[in-house]
């Protein structure tokens, strides 16, 4: 089991992040620790050398210049070896300890079809306007992809890292992870999970920055889904006669 984590400029919450990484991992067979510096300016780098130098588990993986969170979590997916991947994001707001519940429908007679388990947030820590920004492009979003996630932006997911991989690349892509893998005829579980205050640092995004983007981003997803190739797909191809993945 693999568990990445974007980052970038994220000195004031990284640490804390990792630590409950790896204390939540006594819950559930953790074989590495993926963090992406995608681009920091901060101190983030440094930190992070010094955890690795004290964890065996944990890998960095340095972009030169941010690249997006999207670009991070790609990299850091591709850099693990584990069949399984959880994510979480660097700022502190996703719980580590809600990690086991994202995994433990991977363990255990795991269906071979099952490719993602996503976190929904419940009772956020975020200002009102995000709140209310966030609701109305969940909604917006929900009706027009039909992904039956009420909060894709949620961080903490776990997911077949093979399944992953074979997924349309682009910017953004992490908020659209439901949609792609239920495109690709794969099975997904939704699980509620906490939220907390960021530990430092500020939103990578505005309000209407995120919205202007996501308006792109949605007709694209739509477009790929409407244009899906529907006689065999890589789930058909991946899960046929496995008994699903091991840890």
């Amino acid at each position: 089991m693999a568990v990445v984590i974007p980052a970038h400029d994220e000195a004031a919450a990284i640490a804390g992040v990792v630590r409950g990484v790896l204390s939540a991992g006594t819950a559930f067979p953790l074989s590495e620790v993926i963090v992406t510096d995608d681009g920091s300016r901060d101190s983030t780098a440094r930190i992070l050398a010094e955890l690795a130098a004290e964890e065996p588990r944990l890998t960095v993986v340095t972009h030169p210049r941010a690249a997006g969170q999207s670009a991070a979590i790609h990299s850091a997916v591709r850099r693990a070896t584990a069949p399984v991947v959880a994510m979480l994001d660097g700022d502190g707001q996703n719980p580590p300890e809600d990690l086991p519940k994202l995994i433990a429908p991977f363990l255990d007679d795991a269906p071979a079809r099952l490719g993602l388990v996503a976190g929904q947030r419940v009772g956020r820590r975020d200002t009102l306007s995000k709140r209310l920004a966030s609701g109305f492009a969940n909604r917006l979003r929900g009706a027009l992809l039909q992904d039956g996630t009420r909060d894709t932006g949620c961080g903490l997911k776990a997911f077949r890292r093979d399944a992953f991989l074979m997924l349309p690349y682009f910017d953004h892509m992490h908020r659209y992870l439901p949609a792609l893998f239920q495109r690709d005829g794969w099975e997904v579980r939704h699980v509620d999970v906490g939220h907390r205050p960021r530990e430092g640092g500020r939103s990578k995004y505005t309000n209407l920055g995120r919205g202007l983007v996501g308006a792109v981003d949605l007709v694209g997803v739509s477009w790929l889904i409407r244009r899906r190739k529907r006689a065999l797909t890589p789930a058909d191809l991946l899960a046929g006669g496995q008994d699903g993945p091991t840890c």
